[in-house]
């Protein structure tokens, strides 16, 4: 979870906003349709952002809120823009505040209240990690507020609370970090200082994007004016030799208690309590492996001749690999796509096939039927002229047997008529 805390000596100052049809003023009376009381506004302030340190925070650092914080919105899109931006979810914006840096000439902040926390979490599901123009580089990040404090004192607001640690505001330095630290967890490329989409955010707000930007002077130490291991805050651009040689970058963290400093040389980001780099890293497209997104080396001298980095070492690498994974993804896609149609043709085979068996099947049964019919109706027409013949038989048999009994009669006659009958 996440805590503001706004330097300002201004107040809120209601704005009008026109979009799609309605007109909004937050003090007056002018409602719409489906948020009956919009809330639109803007001070003047420098803000700064506080990340929770314990562990709780850092397994879940988007914990979730009605409260949502628009870091970065570039200074060319207005704020009637914003609101087109937002689309249908400015319906259920309960207060919408816009704060402006006057040292910031390319960027201002958007702090959120909406109605309840289901549309909180839409909100943030839709917009965050959007385009805010598809011409454009630059992207929505958005993040829950635990709280949200105004003071008009300096020390107060840059002061960390309890269990809470610094981040950078600028969009780009707050990017680099990774997903833990900075609570983005995607990002367009690894943002290192050379690229191109770097430039579509001016370097005039930030002094960590300008001393990388600009190389017309070489870096000094700010203390004793070494050029040799220099880190700058990530949090006020304070550039402070390494603890190899005087150690005022160190000297400035226990000063302040910024807790993150970039390694000019490398560009990777150092957090001085957990004594660990936190800059982003970049899973290996080969074996999965986490590894590390480093720019090009920002010496001065065509060869530094210091350090191992080359032009092209990381990030040509990566982007070779990303477009063979492209490639490789288009070719499984395909080979899923046809083999998904040789399934469809066999299986449809199999089914004709079936229904041919399945047809079959009764038509062969009625002939094996009518076949032993016939075969029964020949063995019955059989029997019926053996019956007929044995009919044509017996009229003589019982002929005979009278005339046997009336020859032989007398005492010897019972005898004969016996042996007739017996036989």
């Amino acid at each position: 979870m996440f805590v503001l805390r706004v330097h300002s000596v201004d107040d809120n100052h209601p704005i009008t906003i026109e979009e799609a049809g309605f007109c909004t003023v937050s003090s007056t009376a002018t409602r719409s349709r489906a948020n009956p009381n919009p809330k639109f506004s803007e001070r003047r302030g420098l803000v700064h952002l506080f990340r929770g340190t314990s562990q709780s925070y850092q397994q879940n650092p988007n914990s979730r809120s009605t409260c949502i914080f628009v870091v970065a919105v570039p200074n060319y899109l207005s704020s009637d823009e914003f609101v087109r931006f937002c689309g249908s979810h400015i319906d259920h914006v309960e207060e919408l505040i816009f704060i402006r840096n006057d040292a910031m000439e390319d960027r201002y902040s958007v702090l959120i209240k909406l109605v309840d926390q289901l549309t909180a979490d839409e909100f943030y599901s839709n917009l965050n990690g959007k385009r805010f123009s598809p011409a454009e580089a630059e992207v929505c990040h958005m993040l829950f507020m635990l709280s949200v404090e105004y003071t008009e004192l300096a020390e107060i607001a840059s002061t960390p609370p309890a269990g809470f640690t610094e981040l950078p505001t600028c969009p780009i330095c707050l990017e680099r970090l990774d997903p833990d630290t900075s609570g983005i967890l995607s990002t367009i490329c690894d943002h290192s200082f050379q690229c191109s989409c770097t430039a579509k955010w001016t370097v005039l707000s930030c002094q960590v994007c300008r001393f990388c930007h600009q190389q017309d002077e070489r870096p000094t130490c700010s203390v004793c004016g070494t050029v040799e291991n220099l880190w700058v805050c990530l949090i006020c651009g304070f550039v402070g030799c390494g603890r190899y040689k005087e150690g005022h970058a160190v000297r400035h963290w226990k000063d302040t208690q910024h807790w993150y400093s970039l390694d000019l040389r490398t560009q990777q980001i150092w957090d001085y309590v957990g004594d660990n780099y936190v800059h982003r890293l970049n899973q290996s497209k080969a074996d999965g492996k986490l590894v590390e997104m480093n720019s090009p080396c920002m010496s001065h001298e065509a060869h530094c001749g210091t350090c191992e980095c080359s032009e092209d070492s990381g990030i040509s690498g990566a982007l070779f690999n990303s477009k063979v994974e492209a490639i490789v993804d288009e070719y499984n896609r395909l080979l899923a796509t046809q083999l998904e149609t040789q399934r469809q043709y066999y299986e449809s085979l199999l089914a004709e096939a079936k229904s041919k068996r399945e047809s079959l099947i009764p038509e062969t049964v009625e002939k094996a039927v009518a076949s032993k019919m016939q075969d029964i109706q020949n063995e019955l027409d059989i029997c019926e002229e053996a019956k007929k013949a044995v009919a044509d038989v017996n009229p003589l048999t019982t002929h005979f047997r009278s005339v046997i009994l009336f020859f032989f009669g007398g005492v010897g006659g019972c005898y004969l008529m016996l042996l007739i009958e017996t036989f």
